[in-house]
C-alpha cells in the first residue's frame, strides 16, 4: 500500500482504521476486536482512537486488538481539550496508555481547541515526547487561523474531509501540503450512508467495479499528503477499504463528482462533527 511520510520521516499507510463508536456495546466488541485485527493483517496498521470515544471503550477495544501486535501498529489517540492543560494532559495520558495496554503512543493529538492555551498544550506534549510517552504530536478539528498559532512541532492535523464536506481545499489543504504536515480525513464516507446515494459516486464507482465507499476513499486519496481513516466492522468492508488506494480515478471521474459536490471557491468555516 501507498505510504505517506510524517515531518520525522516516520512512514504509515494512506488507510488506517477509525474507531469512533466502538467500545459501546458489550455486545460487539468481539467482533471489534477482530476487525481491527484482521485490518492490520490487511495492511491497515495505523489505528484511530480517542479517550472520548465511548467514554474509552474504544481504546480498550484496541488495547485487546493490538494485544501481541503492538509493533506493528501506528498507534493514535487524542486527548479532550479540558483535560489539554499542562497538568491535565500527563493524567489523561496515562490512562490512555492503560487502557491500551502499551507503554507508548505514534501519534497523540488534541481533540479539538479548548480554553487552554495551545502553548501550555503544546509544552504538556513535548515533555510527554521528552519522556518516551508519545513519539509525536499534533492536532484535530483546528482550522489555519489554529495552525498558525502553534509552535513548531505538529505533526499532523485531523479533520473532516470528503466529496461533501471539502472547504479546507481552499486554504487549510495547500498549506499543509506544503510544509509537508500530513492531513488525516475522518468520516472519509460520510456518516449515515447519504454520501454513499449519491449518484455521481454510484456512477463512477460501477466504471471502475468499485463500492462508492471506495471510490470516496480514492477521491480522497487523490489529494498529496492526505491519510484517511475509515471505521469498518465487517470483513467484507475491510478488505475493500484495503483495496481503494488502487482506484485511479479519471479526470472525467473528478468532473462529475466536481459537478455534484463543488470544490471551495472561498474560505469557509471549518466543518466538523
Amino acid at each position: 500500500m501507498r505510504q505517506i511520510e510524517f515531518p520525522d520521516g516516520a512512514e504509515v499507510p494512506v488507510i488506517g482504521q477509525g474507531t469512533w463508536h466502538m467500545g459501546e456495546s458489550r455486545s460487539e466488541r468481539k467482533r471489534e476486536v477482530a476487525a481491527l485485527r484482521e485490518g492490520v493483517a490487511l495492511g491497515l496498521r495505523l489505528i484511530d482512537t480517542a479517550e472520548m470515544y465511548a467514554e474509552g471503550g474504544a481504546e480498550e477495544v484496541v488495547g485487546e486488538a493490538i494485544a501481541g501486535l503492538r509493533d506493528d501498529v501506528f498507534l493514535v489517540s487524542k486527548v479532550y481539550p479540558w483535560n489539554a492543560s499542562r497538568k491535565g494532559i500527563p493524567l489523561a495520558c496515562e490512562r490512555s496508555l492503560k487502557r491500551l495496554g502499551t507503554d507508548r503512543l505514534d501519534l497523540y493529538l488534541l481533540h479539538w481547541r479548548g480554553e487552554h492555551p495551545l502553548d501550555e498544550t503544546v509544552e504538556a506534549f513535548e515533555r510527554l515526547r521528552e519522556q518516551g510517552k508519545i513519539a509525536r504530536w499534533g492536532v484535530s478539528n483546528l482550522d489555519l487561523d489554529d495552525l498558525l498559532e502553534l509552535p513548531s512541532g505538529c505533526a499532523a492535523n485531523q479533520v473532516l474531509y470528503n466529496p461533501a464536506a471539502r472547504g479546507i481545499e481552499f486554504d487549510l489543504l495547500p498549506w499543509q501540503q506544503r510544509r509537508g504536515m500530513p492531513l488525516m480525513a475522518y468520516c472519509p464516507v460520510g456518516r449515515g450512508g447519504k454520501l454513499l446515494d449519491n449518484c455521481a459516486l454510484r456512477q463512477v464507482a460501477e466504471r471502475h467495479a468499485a463500492t462508492p465507499a471506495q471510490v470516496a476513499l480514492a477521491w480522497a486519496l487523490r489529494q498529496e499528503n492526505v491519510l484517511v481513516i475509515p471505521k469498518a466492522v465487517e470483513p467484507l468492508h475491510l478488505k475493500q477499504n484495503a483495496e481503494a488506494h488502487r482506484i485511479a480515478l479519471t479526470a472525467e471521474d473528478l468532473a462529475l463528482i466536481d459537478r455534484h459536490f463543488p470544490p471551495p471557491a472561498r474560505e469557509r468555516p471549518l466543518e466538523m462533527i
